[in-house]
This record gives structure tokens, sequence and C-alpha cells, in this order.
């Protein structure tokens, strides 16, 4: 297969799932998104997994990756439906810190335009949840609706990887079973060598 082939695209899309997922873990750290770093993570391995099986030729590598790929899909899916408060979720709760904390997503504080200003705390509290008592104003665009957008980069970019990944898989296996069959129909192979008649005999020679 050569460079245009779905091969290098496969590398290609590998590759640019590994940037925004590094991306995206970045900003999950900073929000102390539990459950989206561990998804991440796992992501993460498993596209490297594909990668390196889509450039040494390793279709069960590509084939994990495949069905990672349906997965992220639904994971992603999950999110949007999450921030968009579909199915009964809610962007208010905490489950995706697994209830450990309170804290959500990087995007509410910090979204474009949005001006953080911190509310003076009540006479005789403390408390170390200062997030609690921070107000944001100005934002251009909700934060949910940023990680929508991130969810949707995930699905469209793990589809077009899902398709290419099918296609390498396939292209591959035809390759491999073609290598059986070299030779195997070719009466006179490469390595065939003429033989001499066997009737010819050395004869002395007299001087």
């Amino acid at each position: 297969m050569g460079c245009c082939s779905g091969r290098c695209t496969l590398i290609f899309i590998c590759t640019l799932q590994l940037l925004l997922a590094l991306e995206r873990q970045v900003f999950d750290f900073l929000g102390y998104q539990w459950a989206p770093i561990l998804a991440n993570f796992v992501h993460i391995i498993i596209v490297i997994l594909g990668l390196f099986g889509t450039i040494q030729y390793r279709p069960r590598y590509i084939v994990v990756y495949t069905v990672w790929a349906a997965l992220w899909v639904a994971w992603n899916v999950f999110i949007i439906c999450f921030y968009l408060d579909v199915g009964g979720l809610s962007k208010d709760s905490d489950l995706l810190t697994f209830n450990i904390s309170a804290h959500h997503s990087w995007w509410s504080e910090h979204g474009p335009g949005c001006v953080r200003r911190e509310m003076p705390q009540a006479p005789g509290i403390r408390t170390t949840e200062s997030h609690s008592y921070i107000s944001v104003m100005g934002c251009l665009l909700d934060y949910q609706y940023i990680e929508v957008v991130h969810s949707g980069t995930q699905i469209l970019v793990a589809l077009l990887g899902f398709v290419y990944a099918c296609y390498v898989v396939s292209a591959i296996t035809e390759e491999e079973d073609s290598f059986d069959f070299i030779g195997g129909f070719d009466p006179f192979p490469l390595y065939h060598v003429n033989e001499k008649p066997s009737h010819l005999l050395l004869k002395p020679m007299y001087l």
C-alpha cells in the first residue's frame, strides 16, 4: 500500500486523535473531571496501539482500535447528553467527578469572554470550597456548548478512524492471503533451474 492509501490516512487520523485527546486531557485535569480523565487515558493508550498496528501491519491491534472507536463514540454521545441535560442527566451534578468534589468543567469559569469575580464570604464562615464563591459573567459562549463541540469533534474523527480502520484491516488481510498463493499457479517458478540431461556422459580424452 502506497503513501496515498487508507493506511497512511489512518496514521494521520490516529495522530490527530492523539493531539485532540491530549488537549482534552489537559482541560479535564484543570477541571478535576475524573471520569473523563480515565476515559481519555484509556483512549490515548488504544489510539497508540492502533497507530502501532497500522505502521507495523498488525491487523489484530487495528481491530482493537476499531472496537474502541465505537465505544468512544458512545462515550462522547453520553457526554453531549450530560451537558445538554438529556435523558435525565444534569450538567450540574457531580457525576463526572465521581461525587468526590463539586468541581465542574474548566470552561465554566474560563470560557471565551468570561470574567471571574470572587464573591465575599459571609462573616464567620470558613470553607475550602472557594469555587462556590466565584461569580462568572460576560461569557460569549456557555461552557456546555464548548464541551459539546469538543465531543462532537471527537465523534467525527472517531467515525473516520472506524471506517478507515475497517478498510485497512480488510486490505492487510487480503494482502496476507495473496502471499499464500505466490508461485502456487506458476508452472515455471523463478527458482526453477534447468537441469542437464542425465544421458550425457563424460568420455575420456586421448592426446
